[in-house]
């Protein structure tokens, strides 16, 4: 599936009726997988049939939901061009685990399949601003889905001075890409990269340290000669 924006969505028992606010839709084809994700924003309306409509009413706040949708004709028309009916054919439902805080929750879904349900992840994590998802958050950094890849990113430096000695860590990574992104990362952070850049410098090798100083040259930061104590 192509990497595309999500579409927003509620849902309806034969059109307007029951609605639920607030979910990503994903489509592929003719044949739409949706992923309810718990978004705000613009919607369209999916269709539900009389035997789903109980099991639509199952969901609760901050469930996982994945629904099937498959689209019908006729539709009717839209500004005079033909249109297909969105209806609801499948609900699976993955409940909300009440012992599981929000931040763990979005670590599990890091391992989901589906490419939106872990850009969602990556960025909810960002803005709870735990620092165990630096680890895998830096995983996420090559996941096979750019925007994942982006989001990634985003989030490492909401995090920040957290992240910066696993980040740093990257600065002498094989891959070029990889090493270019830590260094981005840290000198985003900024000023409060310093402090745990100096940290690792003393437990770092020579190629390391080498970077590191280069780096906060780069960040217009010297750090400070180590003292020995007498």
């Amino acid at each position: 599936m192509a990497d595309e924006a999500p579409k927003l969505i509620q849902i309806g028992k034969g059109g307007p009726g029951i609605k639920k606010d607030g979910f990503n839709l994903i489509s592929e084809n003719r044949t739409l997988e949706i992923e309810l994700l718990a978004y705000e924003g613009k919607t369209v309306m999916l269709e539900v049939g009389e035997d789903l409509v109980e099991e639509l009413k199952k969901i609760k706040p901050g469930d996982g939901v994945t629904v099937r949708v498959v689209e019908e004709e006729p539709g009717g028309t839209l500004h005079g061009a033909p249109t297909k009916r969105r209806m609801v054919k499948g609900i699976t439902i993955r409940a909300r685990d009440a012992q599981k805080t929000r931040a763990e929750e979005m670590l599990a879904s890091l391992h989901e399949s589906h490419w939106l349900t872990r850009k969602y992840a990556v960025e909810v994590l960002g803005t709870l601003g735990d620092p165990r998802a630096v680890g895998p958050l830096i995983e996420a950094l090559t996941d096979e889905v750019n925007d994942i890849r982006q989001r990634a990113y985003e989030s490492l430096i909401k995090i920040g001075a957290p992240s910066v000695p696993a980040v740093a860590s990257l600065l002498t990574h094989e891959d070029d890409d990889l090493r270019q992104v830590a260094s981005e990362i840290i000198r985003k952070i900024g000023k409060p990269a310093v402090e745990p850049l100096t940290e690792v410098m003393l437990t770092a090798d020579e190629t390391l340290q080498a970077r590191i100083r280069k780096l906060l040259d780069r960040m217009g930061y010297k750090p400070k000669p180590k003292t020995e104590v007498m």
